[in-house]
């Protein structure tokens, strides 16, 4: 019959196609609910049995991808003690077995330089590495390695480093063993988590480093960078600082010890700009944003005082921004003119966060009008490096942890939103504090993750899936409606067309 009608039979063979893609979607909306796999996309390359006649190399892969020999010590950093698939890990520059993968940094360039998640194979026992292994030794009168590199972005290519080692030798941050997690029940954000957890989303940390060994931050860091030497990794903290800041925004909810984070989900990219006096650089900080923006991160937390006046660091944070990147930076505490985006289409965003304690106590003397939102920067619970467990902190730069953690939920649940909308959102849904809105001192007022991913803004524009990506139910619930409105409309529109065959014979 459909033969003789061939416009009766191409209607119903569109409706059912229609029907299939919205079961095809609703089932990927669905299947969005279960955990992702935490391992990023990284730029590595397979090793061969030879190049060009000789046996491989690091000081010839550098040369190759990198356009530099000396860079090698930069991709030994990134795979020692690694475990490859064949059982052996990276401990001789010189030595590299066939079917290795090494990962690169992120402005490696070549012919079998390969772009995604490096495979995932049988896990061998690892062999004991040499403990004397040292990395390629620097030829005299050599160029240092490039100091601006970008890391690799990969968090299960990051062996168990100590996060204490040379504790001895850095100034921790003081901190008490006394918890109140008045912080995570006040911000209450698991009430996001049915929508967005962070998924897909790289957030990068900028202060001391994080503790990449920890049980609540397994499979959520990468290995990083350290800009205060050029070429050194970022995935290990002796201060806790730039650990305690991880572990706000992305701690496993699953681990025994501490409060969970508010995006679990997201990767977080550590980069050093803090040495073992606890004191960071202008240049260090300029270059450890260049470094994240490079790298990929779409929220950038600014730790340890980060001088926004300064130069180099204004001329970063304008590369930032005109990258769509959501820059969250501790509110001035002395006047200062803001960078602002040097490309008209720019979309970039610098959120300006201020700390308060349990009763509103503001922890610094922010000047007037510089704060946009707050968040919990007092007496806040979150986990230290090493063994020192759950530990309560102070200072400004948690409270830009919370908040960087919240855009990482906005930015997942909404990929469609520019940076610049994302700052809308987290604004606009914040709980007003004190008596404007906004308010001199507390400016929107207490940030709201749930709020911020469930709620609708004034004046956004119509999201699409975003929510859905999220693992959220709002976008399956829309395609089975969808999916009842086209078949309808279909079986209508085949009952039309056969009465006016009828009609007419």
């Amino acid at each position: 019959m459909l033969a003789k009608r061939p416009n009766l039979g191409r209607l119903l063979a569109g409706v059912a196609v229609a029907c299939c893609l919205v079961v095809a979607m609703g089932g990927t909306s669905a299947a969005q609910k279960a955990p992702p796999d935490p391992q990023a996309y990284v730029k590595y390359y397979v090793v061969t049995a030879a190049y060009q006649g000789q046996p491989e190399n690091l000081t010839e892969i550098a040369l190759r991808f990198l356009g530099s020999g000396e860079r090698s010590a930069e991709i030994y950093n990134l795979n020692a003690g690694r475990v490859q698939p064949d059982g052996a890990s990276l401990t001789d520059p010189a030595r590299l077995n066939r079917g290795w993968y090494l990962v690169l940094p992120w402005d490696a360039v070549g012919d079998g330089v390969k772009h995604g998640q490096i495979p995932a194979g049988p896990k061998p026992t690892p062999k004991a590495s040499s403990p004397t292994a040292k990395p390629p030794v620097q030829q005299p009168g050599s160029p240092s390695p490039n100091p601006s590199s970008s890391p690799s972005v990969s968090p299960s290519a990051s062996p168990a480093p100590k996060g204490t080692k040379g504790a001895t030798e850095c100034t921790a941050l003081v901190a008490s063993s006394s918890r109140s997690e008045w912080a995570q029940l006040r911000l209450a954000a698991d009430g996001a988590w049915d929508l967005s957890r962070g998924n897909g989303v790289m957030v990068a940390v900028l202060d001391s480093g994080v503790d990449g060994s920890l049980e609540q931050l397994s499979g959520r860091v990468a290995v990083g960078a350290d800009v205060t030497v050029g070429n050194g990794r970022g995935d290990t903290d002796c201060l806790g600082t730039g650990t305690a800041m991880a572990s706000i925004i992305g701690a496993n909810p699953g681990a025994k010890k501490g409060p969970a984070g508010l995006a679990p989900d997201a990767t977080i990219l550590p980069v050093r700009m803090v040495g073992t006096s606890g004191k960071g650089r202008a240049t260090d900080a300029a270059n450890a944003i260049e470094v994240a923006v490079s790298a990929g991160a779409s929220v950038v937390a600014l730790g340890a005082d980060v001088d926004l006046s300064a130069p180099a660091v204004t001329a970063s944070l304008t590369t930032a921004l005109n990258h769509d990147v959501v820059v969250v930076a501790a509110a001035p505490t002395k006047p200062v003119t803001l960078p602002t985006p040097s490309e008209p289409e720019a979309t970039g965003a610098l959120l300006l966060v201020g700390g308060v304690g349990a009763d509103n106590g503001l922890v610094e003397d922010y000047q007037p009008e510089t704060v946009e939102v707050v968040a919990p920067g007092a007496d806040v619970t979150s986990i230290g490096p090493g063994k020192t467990g759950a530990l309560s902190y102070t200072g400004t730069r948690f409270a830009v942890a919370f908040a960087a953690g919240q855009a990482a939920l906005v930015r997942a649940a909404y990929p469609e939103l520019s940076a610049v909308q994302v700052e809308q959102r987290i604004q606009g849904t914040a709980d007003a504090v004190g008596g404007d809105t906004p308010d001199a001192r507390y400016g929107s007022g207490m940030i709201n993750p749930a709020a911020s991913v469930a709620q609708p803004v004034e004046g956004e524009q119509p999201v699409g899936n975003g929510a859905g990506t999220g693992g959220g139910g709002g976008g399956l619930g829309a395609l089975v409606l969808l999916g009842f409105a086209l078949v309808g409309g279909g079986a209508f529109l085949a009952l039309q067309i056969l009465r006016r065959r009828r009609a007419f014979g």
